[in-house]
């Protein structure tokens, strides 16, 4: 039983390294100042949704 209560401290110990690092990787990216994306509204004769090729490969695919 010693054996899993020293791999679980190990593995605890790892999850605070990565969270820590990523909140200071978070806090580098905002504090890049970048502008947040923005969705282009594209609409094609009155219609917001496009059957393109690549979807109607999805469908077949999909098919049982």
């Amino acid at each position: 039983m010693s054996d899993r209560k020293e791999k679980a401290t190990a593995d605890r110990r790892s999850f605070l390294k990565l969270a820590g690092i990523g909140a200071l990787t978070g806090g580098a990216a905002m504090a890049l100042g970048k502008a947040p994306a923005e969705a282009s509204d594209v609409t094609q004769d009155g219609k917001s949704y496009r059957e393109t090729d690549h979807v109607k490969a999805y469908y077949a695919s999909a098919r049982f």
